[in-house]
C-alpha cells in the first residue's frame, strides 16, 4: 500500500515549528507493517493544491496535515474539495461539537470558527476532543478523481496524534489487509563505521533472499536495522555479531546509556561521574534513563581547575605540572569522584573542546578519560576527537559511556 504525506503550513519552512509528523508517522505506519514512500512540506496557499493534484494521482493513501483550522490562511478541506468536485455543506453534529467545545470553556466562538463545520459531500467527520478543528476522511468511493484514501487531520500533534489512532489507523489497517507484520531488529555499535560493514558482511547481508537492512551513522555509534521473516532476521543478526559482538552496544534499540544503566542495574552497582569538558553532558544522558536513579549517585562538573582540587582533591601541583588535560589529572578525578561518592565505580573526563586553548602537544580535540573502579586499578585512555565544541562533547560523553560499558562487560 503506498502512503504519502503532506505536511502543509509556512511556519514548517520557515523554520518557526519543527516538523516531527515525519518522523513519527514512520514508527507508527511500521508498526502497522506498513511503509512512508514519499512526504512532502508546502507553505499555506495554492502550493497545496499542486502538492495534493500530484500526490492523490499517485498514493492509495494520502494523510494531510494541518490547514484545518478557523483563519483565513487554512485552505486544506477547501483545496481537496474543489479539486475533487466536491461540494462543501454545514456539517450539523460538527457545528455542535464546536459549539460545546467553547461553551464548556465559557469562551465565545468566532463566526469564523463555522469553516471548521464544513465538509465535503460524502466525507467521515473524525472527532477532535483536543481541540476545534474535526478531521475529514474521504473514503475512495467518493474520490472520483482516483481510488487514493483521503486523511485530512488537524496540525498540532496534540490533537493528531490521538485522532491518528482512534480514527485513521483502523482505517489504514481494513484498507491494507496486512495481517503478518515483518520482525525488525535493530543493532547499535560502537567502534566501528559503515565502511567497516561494507568490507565484512555487506555483500552477504545484500545476497540473502527475504532481508531489508539498512544503516544509520551517529556520532560515535552505527546502527544497523534488519526486516524480514524471524528465521531470516536471526540468520543476518548472528552472522553480524559473529563478527563485531565486542562493538554492540544493544540488540533491541537501546541507547549507550541505557545499556549502561542496565548492566550497572544487573550487578547491583552503583556509578558517579566527574565531568569538565563535557559539562555534565554524560550525567544528562545518565539521567535521561528511567531507573537511573537506581544507580546513579553523584556528578560532578568541575570545569574550573579549583573546582578540580577543592571538590575531588586533585592536587594543584599535579595540574600545575601536567596541565588539566592530562593522564594524571583524569586519573585523579576518577579516584576522587569514587572516594567522595563512595560509589563502586566512576568515571572522569577531561579535554579541550576548542576552538582555541590547543597546543602542537595538545591539539584540539584531545580528551582523557579515567575509570575507577573499587578493588581495582584505575584506568586511562587518550581520545581525540577533533570537532566543533557540541560534537566534540558528543564524541567524548560517548568514548566515557563507551569505556564503561567495556569494564562492566568483564565483571
Amino acid at each position: 500500500m503506498r502512503i504519502e504525506i503532506l505536511n502543509t503550513g509556512t511556519e514548517l519552512l520557515l523554520g518557526n515549528t519543527l516538523n516531527t509528523h515525519g518522523g513519527w508517522f514512520g514508527r507508527e505506519l511500521f508498526l502497522m507493517g506498513l511503509r512512508v514512500a514519499r512526504q512532502a512540506t508546502v507553505p499555506d496557499g495554492d502550493a497545496i493544491r499542486e502538492a495534493f493534484e500530484e500526490m492523490v494521482d499517485r498514493a492509495d493513501a494520502l494523510i494531510i496535515t494541518g490547514g484545518l483550522g478557523p483563519t483565513s490562511d487554512d485552505l486544506t478541506r477547501e483545496i481537496v474539495a474543489e479539486t475533487l468536485g466536491l461540494d462543501l455543506h454545514e456539517d450539523e453534529h460538527a457545528l455542535r461539537t464546536l459549539e460545546t467545545f467553547f461553551r464548556i470553556r465559557n469562551k465565545r466562538m468566532a463566526e469564523a470558527n463555522l469553516r471548521q463545520a464544513m465538509v465535503p459531500v460524502g466525507a467521515d467527520v473524525l472527532p477532535n476532543p483536543n481541540g476545534t478543528a474535526p478531521g475529514l476522511y474521504l473514503s475512495p468511493r467518493i474520490n472520483s478523481r482516483s481510488r487514493c484514501a483521503i486523511f485530512l487531520l488537524p496540525g498540532p500533534p496534540r490533537e493528531l496524534y490521538p485522532m491518528f489512532h482512534e480514527e485513521v489507523a483502523p482505517r489504514l489497517r481494513a484498507l491494507s489487509g496486512v495481517d503478518v507484520l515483518p520482525v525488525v531488529s535493530e543493532l547499535k555499535f560502537t567502534g566501528v563505521g559503515e565502511s567497516d560493514f561494507h568490507e565484512s558482511v555487506d555483500d552477504v547481508l545484500a545476497a540473502t533472499d527475504g532481508l531489508e537492512y539498512g544503516y544509520c551513522s551517529r556520532i560515535g555509534e552505527v546502527d544497523l536495522r534488519l526486516i524480514g521473516s524471524s528465521e531470516v532476521v536471526e540468520m543476518s543478526r548472528n552472522l553480524v555479531l559473529s563478527r563485531f559482538q565486542d562493538n554492540l552496544i544493544s540488540d533491541n534499540g537501546k541507547s549507550l546509556e541505557a545499556t549502561v544503566i542496565r548492566m550497572l542495574s544487573e550487578r547491583k552497582m552503583t556509578f558517579a561521574t566527574a565531568e569538565s569538558c563535557t559539562g555534565g553532558l554524560i550525567g544528562h544522558r545518565l539521567t535521561n534513563v528511567p531507573g537511573a536513579s537506581e544507580v546513579f549517585t553523584h556528578g560532578w562538573i568541575t570545569y574550573a581547575n579549583e573546582a578540580k582540587s577543592g571538590q575531588l582533591g586533585v592536587p594543584a601541583e599535579m595540574i600545575s605540572k601536567h596541565g588539566a588535560v592530562s593522564e594524571e589529572v583524569a586519573s585523579a578525578m576518577a579516584d576522587g569522584a569514587l572516594k567522595e561518592s563512595g560509589a563502586d565505580i566512576s568515571v572522569s573526563v577531561t579535554g579541550i573542546a576548542g576552538p582555541g586553548g590547543g597546543s602542537d602537544e595538545k591539539p584540539v580535540g584531545t580528551a582523557w578519560i579515567g575509570l575507577a573502579r573499587k578493588g581495582g586499578n584505575t584506568i586511562t585512555r587518550k581520545v581525540f576527537h577533533p570537532r566543533n565544541r557540541r560534537d566534540f562533547k558528543e564524541s567524548v560523553s560517548q568514548s566515557a559511556l563507551e569505556m564503561v560499558r567495556r569494564n562492566l562487560r568483564d565483571i
